[in-house]
């Protein structure tokens, strides 16, 4: 059973890479030589470059993803927090193995958050980001509270 999930998380995890690099491709005939690539914690754009750096974030996913997929496929070279033991090893990969499927869809999401904003800022100073950065933040904290108390768990 846990195996049917996996390749369902796995296909959405590879979907939401693919809608990524869609959803860039497809505005950036549309964006202004200029578009802003930082933004200061007021959401005000503080560095501006060219339409090109549109392309980072993908890119940046793109590698995640591939970090993703090894460690997925290689568990032992990943770093646990509690020693590997032959009692534990099989929770504590299943552990691992779940959240870091879950951290691609948090991490992908906030990138895809912030070009969205970008893009948008392109045209229109006065945008807000469609989920504020704390929001998505705190979800990758409550995210890690959340695996450190069942890695403790099952250790």
């Amino acid at each position: 059973m846990e195996n049917v999930i996996f390749t369902i998380f796995d296909i959405f995890n590879f979907g939401l890479l693919i809608f990524f690099w869609w959803f860039t491709l497809k505005h950036y005939r549309t964006l202004p030589k200029r578009i802003p690539v930082h933004f200061d914690f007021d959401g005000k754009a503080d560095n501006f470059g060219s339409k090109r750096y549109s392309f980072l974030t993908p890119l940046l996913g793109t590698v995640l993803y591939g970090f993703f997929v090894y460690a997925l496929r290689h568990p032992e070279t990943a770093n646990f927090p509690v020693e590997i033991t032959g009692q534990n090893k099989d929770a504590q990969f299943l552990i691992m193995e779940t959240f870091l499927r879950w951290l691609f869809v948090l991490v992908i999401l906030i990138f895809m958050n912030g070009q969205d904003y970008m893009f948008r800022y392109s045209f229109d100073e006065n945008v807000k980001p469609k989920v504020p950065l704390s929001t998505a933040i705190l979800s990758v904290i409550g995210s890690l509270i959340t695996v450190f108390i069942f890695v403790a768990i099952f250790k």
